[in-house]
């Protein structure tokens, strides 16, 4: 998103001048991707800001006066209403902006959604799946880690007539000890 600040380089007012130098000065102080137009000089800018201004934020005569903002198409606003957002510390919701992670205005954000839905907001929506998946994951290593505990148990008592996944099945399920299965097989004649 790149905003566009629409100004007069040639401007005879010393009041329309002050207006622009704060606009550009502050957008730079805060490292903002935004380009100048100038409607001093190119009549396509000039007609497009007073055709893409609302009716309802244009002066008494028609005519808005630089500087004005916009945000790609979207119109953000004049000097009064750029002044009034940086006042309020909420220059990237007036520009249309996510506000940098640490920001007043981040933090004010974060604030006003703990105080209305008491809850935190989320750094980022995926963070839930992420936890989903890592805490199955974890899940995953501690059966592999049981599994190769009992591996070791069963290697180390070494009984060849035991299958290691009865001897799995056995320990899961908790219904026979792999002894008690060992003990009747050892018991049974060789033949059958």
């Amino acid at each position: 998103m790149v905003i566009k600040v629409f100004l007069a380089s040639s401007s005879g007012s010393t009041a329309i001048k002050k207006k622009q130098q704060d606009v550009v000065a502050f957008l730079e102080a805060l490292k903002v991707d935004y380009t100048e137009l100038d409607i001093a000089c190119s009549e396509e800018n000039r007609m497009w800001m007073r055709q893409n201004v609302p009716q309802d934020k244009k002066p008494a005569n028609g005519i808005p006066l630089p500087p004005q903002i916009f945000n790609e198409e979207s119109y953000c606003g004049d000097y009064e209403t750029f002044f009034d957002a940086k006042e309020d510390n909420s220059v990237y919701t007036f520009l249309g902006l996510p506000p940098p992670p640490g920001s007043k205005e981040a933090v004010q954000a974060e604030e006003e959604h703990i105080m209305q839905n008491g809850t935190h907001v989320e750094e980022n929506p995926d963070d839930s799946a992420q936890a989903e998946e890592e805490e199955e994951q974890e899940e995953e290593e501690a059966e592999v880690e049981e599994a190769s505990r009992l591996l070791a148990v069963w290697t180390m008592t070494s009984h060849n007539s035991l299958s290691f996944s009865f001897f799995l099945m056995c320990q899961r399920e908790k219904k026979k000890t792999w002894k008690t299965h060992r003990s009747k097989r050892l018991s049974k004649p060789s033949g059958q």
